[in-house]
């Protein structure tokens, strides 16, 4: 796969933790052209690397993600030109495809505003950590719009239709400790500390063990939709597979000693 060709999305790894960056903090990260095929590139690289054990999304500056560019949507507007929208909302699936279908968790760091294409990229992502300092719209309403970007699946899933509906049809602003109460967000981290409680949890992720945390990801979206029958058959099957693997062995070992567990030859 290549590499991201712009400099508006930046890909770091630390530890075993990846961090992809939304770099267009002039405009507080809205999306460019390039951007979507970037993101879509460096989550299915990230996701494909041994070294790699969790993903990181952030935004570079005080935004998370603003969503679309405006600016380009009314030039659009002004030749009548629907193909480049088409093109962006195929762009757009393939990220979130991306998302879904890499090995690893992806973690939303929501480190300011997330509105439009933005919250719904971060409501894609596996976990979602904000910053107490994040502010969330759906704000597609508000440009004669629909929510894109999945929205119309992740938000309901998380806070119900009625919720859903209401929060779409007006597009209102709300802040962290909302999003928190609506139930969107794994944690709400205070701004002073945020980078370095979002660093410890992608390192706590990136090192456990990834075998098991990539069959538990495929099990919680079996969990969404399958039967009851299915998540059984998926339960025996992987458990079996897991369980005389190298990291089982040592997880149990190091149960049995009373000691951390070193997994995916991670070391001391």
């Amino acid at each position: 796969m290549s590499k991201p060709e712009t400099s508006e999305i930046l890909c770091e790894c630390r530890d075993g933790a990846a961090t992809i960056t939304l770099n267009r903090p002039e405009v507080m990260n809205a999306f460019s052209d390039a951007m979507r095929p970037a993101l879509r590139d460096a989550i299915g690289e990230m996701g494909a690397r041994e070294d790699v054990g969790c993903i990181v999304t952030t935004g570079a500056g005080k935004a998370f993600c603003a969503g679309g560019d405006i600016a380009s949507m009314t030039a659009l507007q002004d030749a009548d030109d629907t193909a480049v929208i088409e093109r962006r909302i195929t762009e757009s699936g393939q990220v979130l495809q991306a998302i879904r279908e890499a090995p690893r968790p992806v973690i939303a760091a929501i480190n300011g505003a997330a509105a439009g294409a933005g919250i719904n990229l971060a409501l894609a992502c596996d976990m979602r950590l904000a910053s107490s300092a994040a502010i969330f719209s759906e704000s597609f309403v508000k440009i004669g719009l629909v929510p894109d970007w999945g929205g119309f699946a992740s938000l309901i899933r998380l806070v119900g239709a009625a919720k859903a509906m209401e929060l779409m049809m007006t597009g209102d602003r709300f802040d962290a400790a909302e999003a928190d109460r609506l139930g969107l967000l794994n944690r709400l981290i205070p701004a002073e500390s945020f980078a370095e409680e979002v660093d410890a949890f992608a390192r706590r992720l990136a090192s456990g063990p990834r075998a098991a945390l990539e069959v538990i990801k495929r099990g919680v979206q079996l969990g969404e939709t399958g039967s009851a029958d299915d998540i059984l058959a998926f339960e025996a099957r992987e458990q079996t597979a897991l369980f005389l693997s190298d990291d089982a062995r040592e997880g149990m070992r190091a149960f049995m000693e009373k000691r951390a567990p070193r997994f995916n030859d991670s070391g001391d």
